[in-house]
């Protein structure tokens, strides 16, 4: 008997080229669509597939990958001979294997992602959000320091530009922002809202940052690995903590994904379409100048993710979009006073004394699972392109190994730029937040190793379940620790206010925080910090360090201080003993506290 050739032979006989997959996988070219066969040419009923179950409907995922290796398409040539005989009797039906399938037609497999998938896929990334968003508004405490800097130092700033009053401060000169930029903004929200509509604000950023990842991730690959790689990043303890932190990294890390997903959505428009991308990576900078260390890793991807014809030159886009950024940068530094903030907070900074072993164990604790998950999920990557589980792909070609292996390398490697550079200062503040910033460049790796966990089909889901929910504790224990790492002010804060004046002095160990509480009542210039002092004495020396502390108190020169033992603790023992010593200060009482390291007191001294 003649065999008719399937369809599936039909396409092998043609020569493999490149195809664009309208599900959002990496692929070039143009293939027309599979003919289809007339009603008695199809297959036959009662195939079987080697690998497990096809799907009957579109396929479960876009792009090509995540699929069978050795499915292979029923014979058109009559039924299974092992199949069963269904008009035998009961008892004299013959034995076949235990896992038989109806035939799926090749028309039933579509590389189109379909509407149904596609709002399946938007539902579930609406899950993750929500779980992302009670993880982060279930933390609480009173004002971080650097919170209550910022929008203090936003509020300044508003009456400098309304009233001409003076600012209090240079924070250009230890701003790691612009403090034109976020504290600004805070300070606006923090007007109409309180503190609650500042944190909420970030974790709108962070909330958007995380559905600008799915969506660049789904365009590189697929729902599958953009769900994964959204439900990795959402959990952990960085975006967790930014998500309710009043500080300018949740902004930043907005920024910088929405430039990521306009470099990755123009990869198949004109060159000059990445320059989109510029001003948002430009101004993520301008919010945070660490930032500026992710720029080289978005100008080589949009090398490696543009389509390469006669109008769309990768190393083009790469070009265009360094020359942008770079021109915005210039322009930023040289008509403001930006320049004197990143050379103090950023490329001039103080070394620590940390160990580098330190930093590497942190590294591993705060984001290490999502870092290794990337790493397996760039070998995988590099090892098989193909993501769609679809035989229709079989015969198409997509990025060439070279290729994957690079954009692998990239996102991964990326994630290591703030721990090297933070190993490189010996210090390990602002760390955790740091990660965050790589770990959105890492996540859709994380994504592809997730997805290659879970297996084709879902074959193995408890394995994907298992990483994510460890991820998920992980997130939960860290942020809850990182907000008891500080005090709880607001007793302290109660007994504070009922001892200054307009016209007092006073030392604290965060000074920041009374400042913020107390704005109504005193201006920032009357605090003095245990970070640092400057104090000239009555023959006009100029002492500094425990001697300036140790002078000033001999002097009576404070009219309260207030020590918490947590932000400071060497130069608050100091502190401590000179008032000990002084007869011009009593204690007035000690309030208790919990926090990470157990229970503390706030001490707090008035003059007599």
């Amino acid at each position: 008997m003649t065999s008719i050739p399937t369809p599936r032979n039909r396409i092998a006989e043609q020569t493999p080229v490149r195809v664009p997959d309208t599900g959002g996988s990496w692929f070039e070219g143009s293939h027309p669509a599979p003919p289809s066969l007339p009603q008695e040419e199809r297959p036959e009923d009662g195939a079987r597939f080697n690998d497990g179950p096809a799907e009957h409907g579109p396929a479960e995922d876009g792009p090509p990958e995540d699929g069978p290796e050795g499915g292979e398409l029923p014979d058109a040539d009559g039924p299974d001979p092992d199949a069963p005989d269904a008009d035998a009797p009961d008892g004299e039906r013959p034995e076949g294997p235990g896992y038989t399938l109806p035939t799926v037609p090749e028309a039933s497999w579509t590389l189109d992602p379909g509407r149904r998938r596609s709002w399946i896929s938007r539902g579930l990334l609406l899950v993750i959000l929500m779980i992302q968003t009670a993880m982060s508004v279930r933390l609480s405490n009173t004002a971080f320091q650097d919170e209550a800097l910022y929008m203090y130092a936003g509020h300044a700033q508003l009456s400098h530009w309304l009233y001409d009053t003076p600012v209090p401060k240079d924070y250009n000169t230890y701003f790691s922002g612009a403090p034109t930029l976020y504290p600004i903004a805070a300070a606006v929200l923090e007007n109409h809202f309180g503190m609650l509509g500042v944190r909420l604000f970030s974790l709108a950023c962070m909330l958007g940052a995380t559905s600008l990842l799915y969506g660049f991730t789904r365009r590189l690959f697929n729902e599958r690995v953009a769900l994964g790689a959204a439900a990795m990043f959402a959990v952990t303890q960085s975006t967790v903590v930014l998500g309710f932190f009043a500080t300018y990294d949740a902004p930043a890390v907005l920024l910088l994904a929405l430039a990521i997903w306009i470099v990755v959505r123009t990869d198949r428009a004109p060159a000059a379409a990445v320059l989109a991308a510029a001003p948002f990576a430009v101004l993520a900078v301008g919010l945070k100048y660490a930032s500026a260390l992710y720029l080289p890793s978005l100008v080589l991807l949009a090398v490696l993710t543009g389509r390469r014809n006669r109008n769309r030159q990768p190393a083009l886009r790469g070009v265009l979009l360094a020359v942008g950024a770079g021109g915005l940068l210039w322009l930023g530094m040289t008509f403001t006073d930006v320049l004197k903030g990143v050379r103090a907070t950023t490329t001039q900074r103080a070394h620590g004394t940390e160990p580098w072993t330190e930093l590497a164990r942190q590294c591993v604790e705060f984001g290490g699972l999502v870092f290794v998950t990337a790493v397996g999920g760039a070998v995988a990557y590099a090892l098989r392109g193909r993501m769609n589980e679809s035989p229709l792909v079989r015969t198409m070609t997509g990025p060439g190994r070279r290729r994957r292996i690079l954009l692998g390398l990239l996102l991964t490697g990326t994630a290591l730029l703030a721990p090297a550079y933070q190993m490189h200062l010996n210090t390990s503040v602002a760390l955790y937040k740091h990660l965050g910033f790589g770990l959105l460049f890492a996540a859709p790796m994380a994504g592809i190793g997730l997805a290659r966990l879970v297996g084709p089909h879902f074959r193995h889901p408890q394995l994907g379940i298992l990483l994510w929910v460890v991820t998920l504790a992980l997130g939960l224990t860290q942020s809850t620790w990182r907000f008891d790492t500080w005090p709880d002010s607001s007793r302290m804060t109660e007994v504070v206010r009922q001892h200054v004046t307009s016209t007092g002095r006073y030392l604290a160990s965060a000074d920041n925080v009374p400042v913020y509480y107390t704005r109504d009542l005193t201006l920032q210039s009357q605090w003095t910090s245990t970070y640092g002092i400057g104090y000239v004495d009555k023959a006009g020396a100029l002492h500094t360090g425990d001697d300036g502390y140790r002078t000033a108190i001999a002097d009576g020169w404070f009219d309260l201080v207030v020590l918490d033992g947590v932000a400071t603790p060497d130069t608050d023992r100091v502190v401590a003993e000179a008032l000990a010593q002084s007869p011009h200060y009593r204690l007035l009482g000690r309030i208790p506290f919990t926090h990470v390291g157990g229970t503390g007191y706030y001490r707090i001294w008035v003059k007599q």
